[in-house]
């Protein structure tokens, strides 16, 4: 889809307004403000008659298409309720206003703000919420579809601000929400590709063309060779049992001082999850295709602040390999050594998300981190836990979850603090190495972090279990998730 363009009007009179669409929110009381009023009569009263009829109510999120014989052509209401304008009722709004106008087939169309009665600083979150949704509802799958979906008409969009000083903020605001909108839909377009495309070699090409698109912006990609060479036997180990070549993926993004250091993300990248030698049952094992959706986020957070130009200095670092069964796959009770030089005992095969993680963690320390997140579909027992609607938080630094946390609650991206004490350790005990790779029955999710804490002890390090969040089963689809989180995290750490 051709890039979404933005702009903001000091004007809220419906007849300076020169679009063939306006949106106009719309209480549950059905009156209509001055502007509202302005437009009913450019319209021949087509507004007011929508509502009288009965057909619109105004609840928060009812749409109606409300067609004119006069410029504009169409009037999109849009229900909202009471008009509080908290932000559960925005998040509505937004989602429902962006479906509507791109279901509307219209190129451009304009945002009557007036009867929101928005605060500053909800007006600000407000249009970035809606700039991103905007984008990110226009998304259509057809990579491998024998005929494309009609793409999106809408290419401009327009709202009306009656103070010119918060006209600048308000442009931004959907500028930022868009670029992040492109961001969340890159990580839903490689999570959703089938493991036959989206190869860890595919995700490095996606990596190098992203790298091309700013001088800021470099790529460099590790081969099994040099993997081996560093010592990285654990993330080798996975790789055993395929034909498909493994890929360390290491995308630097200097848009800062150079001596600044870099915040550091790390995505779990298993292109297709079969479990190997503990194989997976086989109902949904097609989903496992989406266990690379901490990687589709790192390149969908890299996405997002390459295109706001902003001024911090990122990595992203991407394990990716697949997982499968073979005469050469790793078996359960081998040991390795990964490049920490921690020896693990392997008593499943598909816990596999950690063994490349581990080593990816480990390379990640020579960047001199502010801080690290990986970002992984890493267990079912996350699933258990939180469901799909909160990602899995642990961190070993109180600040860092605290800056993540608010991060997802100000992008509704959202994450739950989970427990990452030393009496869950334990669990992983091994006669046999250092450490095994999984805790038994009990916190699989918590045993799973305690594993990854024991390669992070020397930075700021946090963990997102994205098992629940990473896709959706009915109607099947990656979310793009976290990018809201990551992408709001990273601005608020450029302003800090």
């Amino acid at each position: 889809m051709p890039a979404l363009r933005f702009s903001v009007q000091n004007t809220s009179k419906a007849t300076d307004l020169k679009t063939p669409c306006v949106i106009l929110p719309v209480s549950s009381s059905g009156r209509l403000d001055n502007d509202g009023k302005a437009l009913n009569r450019q319209c021949g009263g087509v507004i007011n008659a929508a509502i009288a009829s009965g057909e619109f109510s105004g609840k928060i999120g009812e749409t109606e298409l409300v067609h004119s014989a006069s410029a504009p052509e169409r009037v999109i209401l849009v229900g909202i309720g009471e008009g509080r304008g908290d932000r559960a009722a925005l998040l509505r709004i937004s989602a429902a206003t962006a479906r509507a106008l791109l279901a509307s087939k219209a190129k451009d169309a304009h945002f009557l703000a007036s009867p929101l009665k928005l605060a500053k600083a909800d007006g600000e979150w407000f249009f970035q919420t809606l700039g991103r949704d905007l984008v990110f509802h226009s998304y259509r799958y057809d990579a491998t579809l024998s005929a494309p979906k009609p793409e999106p008409t809408l290419r401009k969009f327009s709202v009306s601000v009656t103070e010119s000083a918060n006209s600048r903020q308000i442009k931004a605001a959907l500028e930022r929400g868009g670029r992040t909108g492109t961001g969340i839909n890159l990580a839903r377009e490689l999570a959703n590709l089938p493991g036959n495309h989206c190869t860890p070699e595919y995700l490095a090409r996606e990596a190098r063309k992203l790298a091309r698109t700013s001088d800021k912006t470099s790529c460099k990609v590790l081969n099994e060779k040099a993997m081996a060479d560093l010592g990285m036997h654990s993330l080798l180990s996975v790789t055993a049992g395929t034909v498909t070549p493994a890929r360390l993926i290491v995308l630097e993004y200097k848009g800062s001082k150079r001596t600044d250091a870099p915040h550091v993300l790390v995505g779990k990248g298993i292109t297709f999850d079969s479990g190997g030698i503990s194989l997976k049952p086989g109902a949904k094992m097609d989903e496992m295709k989406y266990d690379m959706g901490g990687a589709a986020s790192v390149l969908g957070t890299l996405r997002a602040i390459v295109d706001m130009k902003l001024p911090i200095n990122v990595v992203g670092i991407i394990a990716a390999a697949e997982n499968m069964p073979s005469g050469t796959a790793t078996k359960p009770g081998d040991v390795v050594t990964s490049m920490a030089g921690i020896t693990i005992e392997i008593l499943n095969t598909d816990a596999e998300g950690r063994l490349v993680l581990c080593d990816a963690l480990t390379y990640a320390a020579r960047f001199k981190p502010a801080s690290v997140v990986d970002i992984a579909t890493l267990t079912g027992a996350c699933v258990v836990a939180l469901g799909s609607h909160a990602s899995g938080l642990y961190a070993n630094d109180d600040a860092l979850a605290k800056d993540l946390l608010a991060a997802g609650t100000e992008s509704h991206d959202r994450a739950w603090r989970m427990p990452l004490w030393d009496d869950y350790q334990k669990q992983l005990d091994s006669n046999f190495a250092d450490v095994a790779n999984i805790g038994g029955p009990g916190a699989g999710s918590v045993t799973a972090a305690c594993f990854l804490a024991r390669f992070t002890k020397d930075y700021r390090w946090a963990h997102l279990d994205i098992a629940g969040s990473a896709w959706n089963s009915s109607p099947k689809g990656a979310t793009g998730r976290p990018v809201g989180l990551l992408t709001q995290y990273l601005c608020d750490q450029a302003k800090a």
